[in-house]
């Protein structure tokens, strides 16, 4: 009888281990690390075409979909608690007058989110919510879109909290703040952006001292392939936006946005876009996704 006990026992550890590997983002980071030939798909604001943005409804979209990546933004209430929202302000998205900061979570909980301008079951989110709900399912880019350091620590506790390191992007508008952040923990990484060649060299020096970045956000104002390529030789991807003038293309004519980006930035290898469902499908044509 011990034998057999201790048999379950062992068979069930052994079970628990292997779901533990076979979480699906684990596929995705996978995809990200070791495989720059395919390129990443990054959901801006989360999948927002039936859901209001940033909501949580749309976040579940994008997992349902199989996008690899969810950007959120997060903002701070005046009660200090961390909430998934683009705007400073709360009247795009609820229709009420106001900064998120001038309510408390609880006040901003009254106010239903948008969609095509009519209300819904939906509610701004925390992050704390989002971090429950993407668990070991997709990577997170979190554009961090508060000035305070106390917020910042507070987001980077929250991510450690839930064992969320390894699938969560912290992205940064100045890439100076890089070291501080890898201070706090070395283990969230990091996503610079780059707003000049220069910038791009400047990355480069600090990623000489604590180690390379897993992706630079670049610009198509200085993009050009000789300067991507070396970057993705390194192991570093590139990071580039639909949002705008390819995203216009493509909601006018099926496909002429992602390819005329393509050939723009052939050495793109993420790319974030208000439509994660055509990009997957047209990547995936073309044999660029997994």
């Amino acid at each position: 009888m011990k034998q057999l006990l201790l048999f379950a026992t062992l068979c069930a550890g052994a079970l628990s281990v292997a779901a533990q590997q076979k979480e699906p983002v684990d596929a995705i980071i996978n995809e990200f690390y070791h495989h720059p030939e395919h390129i990443m798909v990054a959901a801006h604001r989360a999948s927002h075409n039936k859901y209001p943005e940033n909501s949580l409804a749309a976040v579940k979209e994008s997992i349902e979909q199989g996008i690899d990546v969810v950007e959120i933004d997060l903002h701070e209430t005046k009660d200090h608690i961390l909430v998934v929202m683009h705007d400073a302000t709360i009247t795009r998205t609820t229709g009420k007058p106001g900064k998120i900061k001038d309510y408390t979570y609880r006040e901003l909980q009254q106010f239903p989110l948008l969609f095509n301008g009519q209300p819904t079951t939906e509610k701004i989110p925390t992050f704390e919510q989002v971090l429950q709900l993407t668990k070991g399912r997709i990577i997170v880019d979190v554009d961090f879109k508060e000035d305070s350091e106390s917020a910042a620590k507070q987001a980077f506790a929250q991510i450690a909290a839930h064992g969320m390191e390894k699938q969560v992007l912290f992205f940064i508008y100045d890439h100076h703040q890089a070291p501080t952040l890898h201070s706090w923990n070395p283990k969230i990484p990091v996503m610079p952006r780059a707003h000049s060649i220069a910038e791009v060299a400047e990355i480069q020096e600090i990623a000489a001292k604590q180690g390379k970045f897993p992706v630079i956000h670049g610009d198509d104002s200085f993009y050009s392939d000789s300067l991507m390529k070396s970057i993705t030789a390194s192991g570093t991807r590139v990071w580039m936006n639909a949002l705008g003038k390819y995203d216009k293309l493509e909601s006018e004519k099926e496909d002429a946005g992602f390819d005329q980006l393509r050939k723009d930035a052939a050495y793109a290898n993420a790319i974030q876009t208000n439509y994660p469902e055509k990009l997957l499908v047209y990547l995936r044509k073309k044999g660029l996704h997994k």
